[in-house]
């Protein structure tokens, strides 16, 4: 096995703060390393609902390069709750997004939203020109997916979803070793990706009540890991689209699940490649790894920082 090191950072606001360098500099490139000296990114949050935000001003407290300006959250009972647990100025807190982007001008804003929501925040975001993050999926169906991407080149914003898995470090030593050609043309990738699930990790109630909601997610399992999967593998065949694409979905827990899927595999088939995704709130243990077999080698992911290289 070869482990590649640790990341050392929060790779999802290492992405935030060289992409929105990227779209708020005045030059045609910048590195985080670059914005040493400078005044830290001005970001605002769209929401509080997706518990990843939690994670992010757990992190938040620790790093000089971003400054948080302001947080549309109309729950205020949640907010509350983000005031006491990250001792925040309440005076950051606003009950619309429109109107808190008026007010404090972010040059980026993080949106931690249901994923039925998205759509709203670029349309308001892009209308004012501000770049946005949103954590995966990118949206609940095509249509909305078109209406963030029309919205988004009508305002000239870049718009980012943290597919997570994109930024390990061992799934980019095994693009290279597929693009080096070390393991012969790719035949065939599987993806696994998931939990035992949102209820038996103990996500907060707040983000149980709309991940399990297909209106507000649109979907389970399907919608919160195959994602990932469906992510890395456009990104391994260099952006080319599958042939035919066929999705089973389970649901084995309905007791717990009553609304969504919590077992999901997809299967994408190229001309001369196959690509498996499993998507679960059933596996035994967390896990967020990728096989890439070629016509003569392959390489198995380890979380984020080692692989392995079977033959």
């Amino acid at each position: 096995m070869t482990t590649l090191g640790p990341i050392g950072l929060s790779l999802s606001i290492a992405t935030i703060s060289a992409t929105f360098s990227l779209a708020t500099a005045d030059v045609g490139a910048q590195s985080r390393g670059e914005r040493a000296g400078e005044a830290p990114l001005r970001v605002a949050l769209a929401g509080l609902v997706h518990d990843h935000a939690l994670g992010f001003l757990g992190q938040f407290q620790h790093r000089a390069d971003l400054q948080i300006v302001g947080i549309a959250e109309a729950d205020r009972s949640l907010a509350a709750q983000y005031v006491k647990r990250f001792d925040l100025d309440p005076s950051l807190f606003h009950d619309e997004l429109e109107a808190m982007i008026g007010k404090v001008h972010p040059q980026a804003v993080l949106a931690y939203t249901n994923t039925r929501d998205h759509r709203r925040v670029v349309e308001i975001c892009a209308q004012h020109g501000v770049p946005v993050m949103m954590e995966k999926p990118l949206a609940i169906g095509l249509e909305d997916a078109r209406a963030i991407e029309k919205a988004a080149r009508a305002g000239g914003i870049p718009v980012l979803v943290n597919y997570e898995t994109t930024w390990y470090r061992s799934n980019g030593a095994a693009y290279d070793l597929a693009h080096q050609g070390t393991l012969g043309e790719v035949r065939k990738v599987v993806v696994h990706d998931g939990h035992s699930g949102p209820k038996e990790i103990g996500v907060s109630p707040t983000f149980f009540a709309w991940l399990t909601d297909p209106e507000r997610n649109g979907g389970g399992a399907l919608f919160d890991f195959g994602c990932y999967g469906a992510d890395l593998m456009t990104w391994l065949m260099d952006g080319r689209r599958p042939d035919a694409v066929t999705a089973i979905t389970q649901q084995l827990k309905p007791a717990i699940y009553p609304l969504v899927d919590d077992e999901a595999t997809i299967i994408l088939t190229y001309p001369k490649a196959q690509a498996i995704l499993q998507a679960s709130w059933n596996w035994p243990f967390g896990r967020k790894d990728m096989e890439v077999y070629g016509e003569s080698g392959s390489v198995i992911t380890v979380e984020r920082d080692a692989v392995r290289t079977p033959s």
